[in-house]
């Protein structure tokens, strides 16, 4: 944990900024596998973290909004604990850990907010992502678990984005030590893979760099098959000439997430054709590097990577005719048909059990419907503070592409008649993760293999 002093001036900007009410958040509980006393890995849930702090199960937070009080729940360690996990915080010990004004067992909670639901007090509570705390809630709260997305709380949500959006030194800190890590997990491969490898078997090692200090983020992405986005290992066999997409991500020590692909050859030198798209997808990304600053609007940043990539692909023969009205219309997105990136933190999809229209856009701001511009996962402005990913790419995707083709989509712009060249090439991708700064962004952790002289030589 940070000290209890930052946790209290977190909370004390959130309740600044709300009406009168309740604020509950819940930690998570342990999940079961297939018995109660088998439980996957914990994690604790994001937004507890943010405003409280501790890493340990069945805890909640409550801050009174007319009185300023602020409440740890939990539970004081019985006999099974001291058997089975050994020493164990107690409620006293814990409330000093978060900075609270008390701590008391959970079985209070229910009460105090009944109480307060009677007095007409409005309970602030944020979207549940888990079934067991849509139960809880329930047991809380008496609210149908079908129908809680209603009575979520938006000016909690809103708040909460606005305070978790723009990252303070210390956890730009904590962010970096995951890259660092996450950088061991891509070299661990680049290092040693080799024709026949399994894709299992390269995931396995990267795996072990992470869980030898802290966890992955989320499941490694790792494939030949890089023309789908997020194709998880399996026992395929990797075979010279083949590209490998690896996208994984280790935490920090405090949770915080990183997010980094690089695409690497299995034989150790890239292909010419290999080579052209890669610098291609080299050029968006420093592209978009460039343009990152303050009070641009990322949709903006993901649509000049759209031309530039339309202008590259035209210059390969694979798109054609003007390259603005390309972008425009949406062409290129047969080969980009996702965004260029996203919020991280203590998410890698940071605040997304919030709402991704919450995190990413604004009232001024809204989704696109077309192809491919609708998956962009941050459209708003940047702010200095703010920790994004970058990860322009392109996808030769065969499915895709026979459906297009099939229906004579945007054939002003694309050359269907050369795609077939390109059906069994994959995809490339490229990721790293900025703080956007004063002036424009930096790219954080310790510098990854990312050119194509740099991963051939580390690779050689």
């Amino acid at each position: 944990m940070f000290e209890a002093n930052i946790y209290k001036e977190r909370r004390r900007q959130l309740k600044s900024k709300l009406d009168p009410g309740i604020i509950l958040l819940l930690g998570n509980k342990d999940s079961a596998i297939n018995m109660s006393g088998n439980v996957y890995p914990f994690k604790q849930d994001s937004n507890f973290l943010y405003f409280f702090g501790p890493d340990i199960p069945v805890l909640a937070g409550v801050i009174n909004l007319e009185t300023g009080e602020e409440i740890i729940f939990g539970h004081e360690p019985c006999m099974d604990d001291f058997i089975y996990k050994g020493v164990v915080p107690d409620l006293e010990q814990i409330r000093q850990y978060t900075g609270a004004d008390q701590a008391m067992e959970l079985d209070r909670l229910g009460l105090m907010l009944q109480k307060a639901v009677h007095q007409g007090k409005k309970i602030h509570f944020l979207p549940p992502y888990r079934g067991e705390t849509k139960l809880q809630l329930y047991q809380l709260l008496g609210i149908n678990p079908l129908e809680v997305d209603h009575h979520v709380s938006i000016e909690l949500i809103r708040e909460v984005v606005r305070l978790r959006e723009i990252k303070s030194p210390e956890e730009i800190t904590q962010i970096e030590s995951a890259i660092n890590l996450t950088g061991r997990m891509l070299l661990s491969n680049m290092l040693n893979i080799k024709s026949g490898d399994s894709e299992k078997h390269a995931a396995s090692r990267a795996r072990q760099v992470a869980e030898a200090q802290t966890s992955t983020a989320f499941p490694i992405i790792l494939t030949t098959k890089g023309q789908y986005l997020h194709v998880l290992p399996d026992s395929s066999k990797m075979k010279n000439g083949q590209l490998l997409i690896q996208d994984c991500g280790a935490e920090s020590q405090l949770h915080y997430a990183s997010d980094i692909t690089r695409t690497f050859p299995i034989s150790r030198t890239f292909t010419s054709l290999q080579r052209e798209i890669y610098e291609i997808v080299l050029a968006a990304q420093n592209l978009a590097f460039s343009l990152i600053s303050p009070g641009i609007e990322f949709s903006t940043v993901h649509r000049q990577v759209g031309l530039n990539l339309c202008r590259a692909l035209k210059d390969m023969a694979i798109m054609k005719g003007n390259p603005i009205e390309a972008e425009a219309a949406g062409a290129h997105a047969l080969f980009f048909p996702c965004g260029l990136g996203h919020a991280m933190g203590l998410d890698v999809h940071d605040m997304e059990s919030l709402g991704e229209d919450h995190v990413g856009y604004t009232g001024d701001i809204k989704r696109s419907r077309q192809f491919g511009l609708n998956r962009l996962r941050l459209a708003k402005a940047l702010k200095p503070g703010m920790v994004l990913t970058v990860e322009p790419g392109i996808y030769f995707i065969p499915e895709l592409i026979a459906q297009w083709r099939k229906n004579s989509l945007h054939s002003a712009f694309i050359n269907y008649e050369a795609l077939d060249r390109y059906q069994n090439f994959g995809g490339i991708r490229l990721e790293d993760d900025v703080v956007v700064t004063g002036e424009g962004c930096r790219i954080l952790g310790q510098p990854i293999p990312r050119t194509i002289d740099e991963i051939e030589t580390i690779m050689s």
